[in-house]
C-alpha cells in the first residue's frame, strides 16, 4: 500500500495535497457542542469553499519538463474553468526568460487524443498516471500519450501524426535513447513502432494476464514503488524487461455492488502468507534475436526491486530482495549470456528500504550507493568490485533521494533532513564527502526537479502557512525564474492559524514531533476539546513544515469552532531515519500508540485542554491507528473517525505486511496482536468508520469483518459505505457528504 500513505492524508500535519485527502469541513458555521464562533474579523472556513473551484491552495502549474539541452522548461498553461478553459504547452528560455508558446489551444486539443473513460476515481494507487508528454533527445518534437494512441509532434513542422493507434490500452511509452523508436506496453506484450515510418513489431510474444512481458502487476509498484517493468539500453542496443508470472498470486474480486447483475474486476493481490509473482529478467537486442533470462539464483520466492543498465550497455544491475526483505543483493549481470556476480549485499536484522538512489558513474568504474546500515539513510561510493571508496554522508539524519550527479564538477546533489526532519532541502556534497552545504534557502519542504546537466534546478516548495509555489534556480540556490508564485490573496481573508511546533518528551525520554493548532481566539483560561491527527505508520509523518492542502484546511475549520488541533509523530514514522521506524518490527500499533498516548500526556497538563473530550482520526494507517486507540485505551478517546482502515493484517498484501510483521506462520502471534479488530470488544468511546467498496488497496473486507465482529459483540458504530470509490475516497462529492458527517460527528460527540 505504499506505505498506507497514498490517500494523502499522512504527509504532514497540513500538508495533505494528495488526490485522496478526505477531510472537509461542514458547509455553514455551526458552534454545536463548542460553543465557540469564528472572529467576525475573520472569514469562516466551509465545506463548499474547500472543495470549489478555485482552490484556496492555488494552482500549480502541470507538466513542466526540462528539454534535454537544459536550456528551456516546457509545461502547460491553463486559463478558464470547465468548457470555457484553454489549455496551451509554452516554454521559456532559463537564461533569458524569453517565452513562447509550442502548441495553442487549438493545436494541442487536436494533438491530444481523447480520454473516452474520463475516470474521476483514483483507486489503484500504485497505478501511476501516464506522462501526459515527453521530449524526444534531440529536442526537435514531442511524444503525446492517450490511453489507446500515441501521438508525434515535429515543433519545426508543427505537424502532428499518429503513430500508434487501436482499441486497446497503451501503457509506459517511452521514447528510445537515440530518439529512433517509441517502446510501449499493450495486450501484456512490449511493442515497438519506429518513428521514422510507423511500423509497429511485438518486441515480446506470449504476454497474457497471468504471464506480463514488460508490464508491471498491482502490488510492485505499490509496495516496492517501481514504476515500470522495462528499460532501454543507454545506447538503445537491447531492452531489459520483466516477466512477471501472476499464477500463483490470488485473485481479488472488486465488485461493483450498483451493478444489477453484480459485475466485478478482478485483481491479482497477494495477501500476507500467500503466493506472490514470480519475477524474472529477460534482455533483448532490438535488432532481432534470442532473449536471454539473466540469472537471478534458484529461489523464485523473492523480489526483484530495481533494474539499472550499466553505462557500457553490456551489463545490467539487478537487486534481487528475499521475501523476509532483510538481505538485499546487488546483481551485475552479462547482458549478453546471463551470467551474474554479487560485488555487494546489504544486511539488516529488522528490514530493507529499497531505494531509486544506485547511480553508475560515466567513468564505468564507480556507482554511488545508499544504505541504512548506520540507521540512517547515507550515501556510499563503491568501484564495480564492490570495494567502499568513500562515505559520501554521514550524520543521524537521512538522505531523502539523490536528485543529480554532475561528475565533470564531482558532486552530488541530494534532497535531505540535515537542517531539520520537519523540512525537506537540497544539499551538494563532493564525491569524497567534503564540503556539503544546503542549497535551498527558503525554509520550509523542497521538491527538486533537476536540470539534466544539473546547471539548474525547478523547485516546488511551501512552509506550514504559504502553498506551494514554483521556481527555477541555479544550482547553486540562486534564483534564475519564477514559475509560478501561486497566490491566493482570498486566503488571507480567513485568518489561519499558525500551528506551533513542539517536542514532546515519551516516557522513556525520547523526543517526539509534535504540532499544535489552537482557535483563533484562543483564551488560555478556558478549557477546550482536543482532537488528534494521526497516521503513524513507516515512512511517512503528519508533522512538517509544509503546506496542508485541503485537510490542513478543515484543521484550521475545526479551530475556528473551538477545537485544539494535536499531531505527533511516533516511533516507526518518517523523517528521522530507519533507527526511528526498528521499534515497530514485528508488532504493528503497540509503540506507535504507547507514543500517542505519551502525548495524550502532555495534552492533559496543559490547563486548558479538557482531558474528557478528546478525540482522533486518520485514514489508511492512520485508520488503523484510530481503531487501536478507541478500542485499547479505555476512556482516554471520547470519539474516533477512522476511514480506509486496515483491521486483520492477514487482509492486507505480502511485500507491506511481512515487512514488517515478518512471515506467517512463525509470526501469528504478531499478526494478531497487530490486528485491531482483536480488541474490539473493548470499545467505549463512539466510533466512525468510512471506507470506499472499491478500494483495491485496503479492501473493503477490513470494515466489513469489523462490522462483523462488532455484531457479535452487540456493539454499534456508524459506517459510511461509499459505493465504487478507491482507497481516498477522492471525488469532491463524495468528501463533501464524509466530511459534513465527520464534523457533526465530533461536533456532538467531542
Amino acid at each position: 500500500m505504499r506505505r498506507l500513505v497514498d490517500v494523502g492524508v499522512a504527509c504532514s500535519f497540513l500538508l495533505l495535497v494528495c488526490a485522496g485527502s478526505p477531510l472537509v469541513c461542514l458547509a455553514q458555521q455551526q458552534p454545536g457542542a463548542t460553543g465557540v464562533a469564528t472572529p467576525a474579523s475573520s472569514k469562516p472556513l466551509t465545506v463548499d469553499r474547500i472543495y470549489s473551484e478555485p482552490s484556496l491552495s492555488g494552482r500549480l502549474t502541470r507538466g513542466i519538463a526540462w528539454t534535454r539541452d537544459s536550456k528551456q522548461i516546457s509545461f502547460f498553461e491553463s486559463n478558464g474553468t470547465g468548457k470555457a478553459g484553454k489549455t496551451e504547452l509554452w516554454a521559456v528560455d532559463v537564461a533569458s526568460g524569453q517565452r513562447r508558446v509550442l502548441l495553442s489551444a487549438e493545436k494541442l486539443e487536436s494533438v491530444l487524443p481523447a480520454d473516452a473513460e474520463q475516470r474521476t476515481q483514483a483507486t489503484g494507487l500504485g497505478r501511476h498516471p501516464p506522462a501526459e508528454y515527453q521530449w524526444a533527445p534531440g529536442g526537435g518534437a514531442l511524444l503525446f500519450q492517450g490511453p489507446t494512441s500515441l501521438a508525434w509532434f515535429d515543433l519545426k513542422t508543427q505537424v502532428s501524426r499518429t503513430v500508434v493507434s487501436g482499441k486497446e490500452s497503451i501503457a509506459d511509452p517511452k521514447i528510445s535513447p537515440d530518439g529512433r523508436y517509441v517502446s510501449f506496453v499493450r495486450s501484456h506484450n512490449l511493442w515497438l513502432v519506429s518513428v521514422a515510418d510507423g511500423k509497429e513489431r511485438a518486441f515480446t510474444e506470449g504476454g497474457t494476464e497471468e504471464v506480463r512481458k514488460g508490464e508491471l502487476d498491482w502490488v510492485y509498484p505499490e509496495e516496492l514503488e517501481i514504476t515500470t517493468a522495462y528499460w532501454w539500453a543507454p545506447d538503445s542496443s537491447a531492452i531489459a524487461y520483466f516477466e512477471m508470472n501472476e499464477r500463483k498470486v490470488a485473485k481479488y474480486p472488486l465488485v461493483d455492488f450498483t451493478s444489477p447483475a453484480g459485475e466485478a474486476e478482478e485483481e491479482r493481490y497477494p495477501p500476507a502468507g500467500g503466493g506472490n509473482p514470480i519475477v524474472r529478467v529477460f534482455v533483448a537486442p532490438v535488432g532481432g534475436g534470442e532473449a536471454h533470462a539473466m540469472d537471478t539464483g534458484e529461489n523464485t520466492d523473492i523480489y526483484i526491486a530495481r533494474v539499472n543498465w550499466l553505462t557500457d550497455s553490456k551489463h545490467v544491475a539487478i537487486q534481487r530482495l528475499n521475501r523476509q526483505q532483510t538481505i538485499l543483493d546487488l546483481l551485475i549481470s552479462d547482458a549478453a549470456t546471463g551470467q551474474t556476480r554479487t560485488p555487494l549485499t546489504e544486511q539488516d536484522q529488522y528490514w530493507i528500504n529499497v531505494n531509486n538512489d544506485l547511480r553508475f558513474l560515466k567513468d564505468g568504474k564507480r556507482f554511488l550507493w545508499a544504505s541504512e546500515r548506520s540507521g540512517y539513510r547515507h550515501l556510499y561510493l563503491y568501484d564495480l568490485e564492490g570495494k567502499q571508496l568513500a562515505q559520501i554522508t554521514k550524520g543521524e539524519w537521512e538522505v531523502s533521494g539523490v536528485d543529480a550527479v554532475d561528475e565533470g564538477k564531482g558532486v552530488v546533489y541530494f534532497t535531505g533532513t540535515a537542517k531539520s526532519p520537519l523540512e525537506r532541502h537540497l544539499y551538494r556534497v563532493s564525491l569524497d564527502g567534503s564540503a556539503i552545504s544546503r542549497i535551498t534557502i527558503h525554509n520550509g519542504t523542497h521538491g527538486v526537479n533537476m536540470a539534466p546537466d544539473a546547471s539548474a534546478f525547478v523547485d516546488t516548495y511551501s512552509d506550514v502557512m504559504t502553498p506551494l509555489r514554483q521556481d527555477v534556480a541555479r544550482a547553486d540556490g540562486s534564483l534564475l525564474r519564477v514559475i509560478n508564485e501561486n497566490k491566493d490573496p482570498e486566503l488571507g481573508e480567513y485568518h489561519l492559524s499558525a500551528p506551533q511546533f513542539l517536542s514532546v518528551k515519551a516516557h522513556d525520554g525520547m523526543p517526539l514531533n509534535a504540532a499544535m493548532i489552537k482557535p483563533p481566539d484562543f483564551d488560555s483560561s478556558k478549557k477546550y476539546p482536543v482532537l488528534i491527527f494521526t497516521y503513524g505508520g513507516p515512512h511517512a509523518q503528519v508533522v512538517s513544515n509544509a503546506w496542508g492542502g485541503s485537510t490542513g484546511l478543515w484543521h484550521q475549520l475545526m479551530a475556528q469552532k473551538g477545537y485544539i488541533i494535536f499531531a505527533l509523530d511516533n516511533r516507526g514514522s518518517g523523517g528521522r531515519g530507519h533507527v526511528f521506524e526498528e521499534p515497530i518490527h514485528f508488532r504493528l500499533g503497540a509503540q506507535e500508540l504507547s507514543d500517542q498516548l505519551d502525548g495524550v500526556t502532555y495534552l492533559k497538563s496543559l490547563p486548558y485542554v479538557d482531558a474528557e473530550r478528546i478525540g482522533i482520526w486518520g485514514w489508511s494507517y492512520g485508520g488503523h491507528m484510530t481503531l487501536h486507540a478507541i478500542f485499547e485505551t479505555g476512556s482516554v478517546f471520547k470519539a474516533g473517525f477512522a476511514g480506509g482502515p486496515v483491521t486483520d493484517w492477514h487482509f492486507y498484501d505480502s511485500i507491506y505486511t511481512e515487512r514488517y510483521l515478518g512471515l506467517l506462520p512463525q509470526n501469528e502471534l504478531g499478526y494478531r496482536a497487530s490486528s485491531p479488530i482483536n480488541e474490539a470488544e473493548k470499545l467505549k468511546g463512539k466510533l466512525l468508520i468510512a471506507h470506499g467498496t472499491g478500494d483495491d488497496n485496503v479492501h473493503f473486507a477490513n470494515t466489513l469483518s469489523l462490522i462483523d465482529r462488532l455484531i457479535e459483540l452487540q456493539k454499534y458504530v456508524e459506517v459510511m459505505p461509499f459505493p465504487g470509490r478507491g482507497h481516498g475516497v477522492s471525488d469532491p462529492a463524495a468528501r463533501k457528504v464524509l466530511m459534513n458527517r465527520v464534523t457533526q460527528f465530533f461536533l456532538d460527540n467531542l
